[in-house]
């Protein structure tokens, strides 16, 4: 027996990486679970395997089930084939498809065979051994607080929150113009007892006041 050591790269930034172990004899299913577990991604949606050349020319597929598209050849299963069993060269590629809606698209490279003699096999594999950069979120910024933000956003009611914020700073508002309203119907009943220079001074002050504010 064999470990299999593959660097899974993200398609669309190759600095962006997995290293993860399996064994060769576990199958392409054990594959497809390690690497969305090690991108963080959920396990609900299509996946397949290609088989690939140095420059990534797609070849026979293996599939994680037969979908309903068409195929060059009917693919292989990822549940019946052995990793081992397609490895032809010291430097085999793959790629790996996943949700076919949002094709998240990942280039699988062997970089190392570590004989069972070398392996640790106190290790459960597979396994990831290294992580290099931050992986794409699968469902975009929500993604960040992952199930739990609809706990999060219940819990503070951020919705109604925001909504409370426009609500008090429209009563707040409204009052202060009751006040200025008020102010002024006083102003004006003192007009009677004050000379009209008064008067004027003090109604000049008060629109002052209220274009400030």
């Amino acid at each position: 027996m064999a470990i299999l050591k593959f660097r899974i790269y993200w398609e669309e930034d190759d600095a962006i990486y997995r290293d993860v172990l399996v064994k060769h004899t576990q199958n392409f299913q054990h594959l497809h679970q390690i690497i969305l577990k090690a991108f963080e991604f959920d396990q609900l949606h299509a996946a397949t395997f290609y088989r690939s050349n140095d420059v990534w020319k797609r070849g026979r597929e293996i599939s994680k089930e037969v979908y309903e598209k068409e195929y060059v050849v009917p693919p292989l299963l990822m549940i019946d084939t052995t990793i081992g069993s397609e490895i032809i060269d010291t430097n085999q590629h793959f790629i790996y498809v996943y949700d076919f809606a949002k094709n998240w698209t990942f280039l699988i490279e062997l970089i190392q065979v570590i004989k069972n003699a070398d392996a640790d096999m106190i290790l459960e594999y597979p396994l990831v051994s290294r992580v290099e950069g931050v992986g794409p979120m699968q469902y975009g910024s929500k993604g960040l607080l992952g199930k739990n933000f609809a706990d999060i956003e219940e819990k503070y009611d951020l919705s109604e929150t925001k909504d409370g914020f426009g609500e008090e700073g429209e009563d707040a508002h409204a009052s202060d113009g009751d006040d200025d309203s008020d102010d002024t119907d006083d102003n004006d009943d003192s007009d009677d007892s004050e000379d009209n220079n008064d008067s004027s001074d003090n109604g000049g002050f008060l629109d002052d006041s209220f274009e400030a504010y």
